[in-house]
């Protein structure tokens, strides 16, 4: 196959899969909007360590930026950090999240039984979904990671790398939207 058709197809697939993941998350802060109505919805300040999360995850989109546009430059080295760096920061992210739901335990917010209220509840399923398709983000960092030391990107073929990378990018800026939502919505 054409190396110029099998990019567009591939990166044609990917945003196929993300317009999939969009309409979910549409449908899950739908859900949470309508019950925002409720009379018995609670509403609470975001636990520090979704904040510091949201920050990681953000530069953890630079950092993957900057390896594409090393490994584009041909800059091996460079590219290795900046790959290193997004895992990192992409566990970082996780670590936060988990600080951020025991955070809200420990101010007596719970996802099920005595003490959970429907908007602590949502509020975990939905960042929850998030964390599953994160993931699977960092599935994809470590083959790309691996690719990329096993020398299978160059400065002209660096398609995995590439969809990679909006998969990425895609996880980073649904996770900004949650917050921004969440933010607002609670």
């Amino acid at each position: 196959m054409d190396a110029q058709v099998k990019s567009r197809a591939t990166k044609q697939m990917m945003y196929v899969a993300i317009i999939s993941m969009i309409m979910m998350f549409a449908g899950l802060t739908s859900a949470y909007v309508i019950s925002s109505k409720r009379e018995d919805w609670v509403t609470f300040g975001l636990p520090q360590g979704l904040y510091i999360s949201s920050i990681l995850i953000m530069l953890s989109s630079v950092s993957y930026y900057l390896a594409k546009k090393n490994i584009h430059k041909n800059n091996r080295a460079l590219t290795t950090i900046f790959l290193i760096l997004t895992l990192v920061l992409a566990v970082g992210f996780v670590a936060f999240q988990v600080k951020g739901f025991n955070q809200l335990r420990e101010v007596g917010l719970y996802f099920t039984g005595e003490g959970s209220v429907v908007s602590s509840s949502m509020l975990v399923v939905i960042s929850f979904a998030h964390l599953l398709h994160v993931a699977a983000g960092l599935i994809v960092l470590l083959v790309v990671l691996i690719n990329h030391l096993r020398h299978k990107y160059k400065p002209n073929d660096a398609l995995g790398l590439e969809v990679g990378g909006i998969f990425w990018h895609f996880v980073d800026v649904l996770w900004i939207f949650l917050f921004l939502f969440f933010y607002f919505i609670t």
